[in-house]
């Protein structure tokens, strides 16, 4: 039973990918960390032995601590942590307690290299529509809660993303990008095993909408309507990006939750 001090797989996977995602810190050794190079969603990666330096960093936030089995390392981190401030929990039964639900783990070989910051930098195409909000959206709340994302204009892309160490995305002959029908959204969700019914749900909005296959899905037309009056409404492309976080955030929270939810007017009853 989770007390005040550790949490449950469970609650913490219906936490994931929602904009109050605690910060989820990965403390497992060098060692355990090698024998499985995956990651919780959104987990960052620190030593539990510098916990007093690093931990300033979330001061005033929530994180969630992971170890491999949720005991000395997890919760000595989380005690550590409290000390400075963070309100934080340990996960109960820690990676391999996660795994053993088998809740989605993202390869870490999959990440880019990340910036002095540890953050993973990319970069695409300016002036971003569908894939390029819904990408960012994915890797925000699901692979790197920081990451940086350039914009810049399309013959620029492969020399900035050389000159500055940024992976490339939605640009043709790179990694993460269009494979036959599939969007770049797609082939992210695949590459970083988040293939969970929600995301694989967004996924067809997305395609639909991206590739003007508004047939995929009833709701492709909708998401096409509001990403294209986003594109307008901003000149800022990182403006836009956070109020399309927004939108992201909703239609996540509609494919997890709500899909069987129907809104119905009330009618008109005649008076005698």
């Amino acid at each position: 039973m989770s007390s005040y001090t550790t949490i449950s797989p469970d609650k913490l996977s219906k936490l994931i990918g929602t904009a109050n995602m605690p910060a989820l810190i990965d403390v497992r050794t060098d060692e355990d960390f090698a024998a499985d190079q995956r990651l919780i969603p959104g987990a960052v990666r620190r030593n539990h032995e510098e916990a007093a330096d690093w931990g300033e960093e979330f001061s005033g936030r929530s994180a969630i601590v992971v170890c491999l089995r949720g005991q000395k390392l997890a919760q000595g981190t989380a005690a550590w942590l409290r000390h400075l401030h963070v309100s934080a929990e340990a996960l109960e039964g820690g990676f391999e307690g996660w795994k053993a639900a088998k809740l989605p783990l993202v390869p870490a070989a999959k990440l880019p290299a990340r910036d002095a910051q540890g953050r993973t930098v990319w970069v695409t195409r300016a002036r971003p529509k569908i894939d390029r909000i819904a990408c960012p959206w994915l890797i925000r709340r699901f692979v790197d809660p920081n990451a940086v994302f350039l914009f810049v204009t399309p013959p620029e892309v492969l020399g900035v993303s050389e000159r500055f160490n940024a992976a490339p995305f939605d640009v043709e002959n790179v990694f993460w990008s269009h494979r036959g029908e599939l969007c770049t959204f797609d082939v992210m969700i695949e590459e970083f095993g988040l293939a969970t019914p929600p995301l694989l749900r967004l996924a067809t909005m997305v395609r639909g909408a991206d590739t003007g296959r508004l047939d995929l899905s009833p709701e492709a037309p909708g998401l096409l309507a509001a990403s294209l009056g986003l594109s307008r409404m901003f000149d800022d492309d990182l403006e836009q990006l956070e109020a399309g976080m927004t939108l992201y955030d909703a239609f996540y929270r509609w494919c997890r939750d709500a899909t069987g939810e129907t809104h119905n007017w009330p009618t008109n009853k005649a008076k005698p």
